[in-house]
């Protein structure tokens, strides 16, 4: 495998704004499939269309679950999972109910988590597990996250939604999204069947490569073309 062809099977290419129209899906799946990346991780109505536009490419369909901020109930999140399954997604991304693990309600989580990994198994789909670290920003709590899907068996530990937005003391709203230290963290904590996906902030192909490097399998990107013509440039066909 050529180092462009590693690097674009690491990209989720994200279609998930909410201004996103059907013509923005068509455009950014010609995208995907163009520069033949892992998947589209895309909005749940959007699963069915996209499974149409990527017939016959090695590009999977991916959906998000229970996004961007993670507040639907259990059964919500499974009947979602489930749906977005049938509709032809094999990979689901779901946001973890995030007040739930600030007040350390590990049970709920757990509960939750397992629910999802559950349904999305019974369809042999794979789940990520989104934990909004801009939120979620205690060590200990990420550890604990990390430790409760190895046991309920996700798939893979994600940072974030890419919408987790912090509002500061000028009432303007940032975002930070993937860092390194976090996947590290996660890359440490999680066991060896539960990959990790960097979210939220990747937008160059140095930040892809050094996500990479601190053991992540897969990178959501909206930057996707901009990443893989960089890497196109550099590297060739090595």
């Amino acid at each position: 495998m050529t180092k462009v062809k590693e690097l674009s099977k690491m990209i989720d290419h994200s279609i998930l704004h909410p201004t996103m129209t059907d013509e923005d899906l068509v455009r950014e799946c010609a995208i995907a499939k163009k520069y033949d990346v892992a998947s589209v991780c895309v909005k749940p109505y959007m699963v069915k269309q996209a499974k149409e536009l990527l017939e016959g490419t090695d590009v999977f369909v991916g959906c998000v679950i229970g996004f961007p901020a993670g507040n639907s109930t259990i059964d919500v999140k499974v009947f979602e999972t489930d749906m977005a399954c049938r509709d032809g997604a094999v990979e689901i991304d779901m946001v973890i109910n995030i007040g739930k693990a600030l007040q350390h309600d590990w049970t709920y989580i757990q509960n939750e988590i397992k629910r999802v990994t559950i349904a999305t198994h019974n369809h042999n789909a794979i789940v990520k597990v989104i934990f909004e670290t801009d939120y979620i920003t205690n060590s200990e709590d990420i550890i604990k996250l990390c430790e409760i899907c190895t046991r309920v068996g996700a798939d893979y530990v994600k940072t974030s939604s890419g919408f987790g937005f912090v509002k500061g003391t000028d009432g303007k709203y940032d975002y930070t999204g993937a860092t390194i230290q976090n996947l590290i963290l996660m890359r440490q904590h999680s066991g060896p069947n539960v990959k990790v996906k960097a979210a939220g902030g990747v937008r160059t192909l140095d930040q892809l490569i050094a996500v990479k490097e601190a053991g992540c399998s897969r990178c959501g990107a909206t930057a996707t073309k901009a990443i893989l013509e960089d890497a196109i440039l550099r590297f060739g066909d090595e």
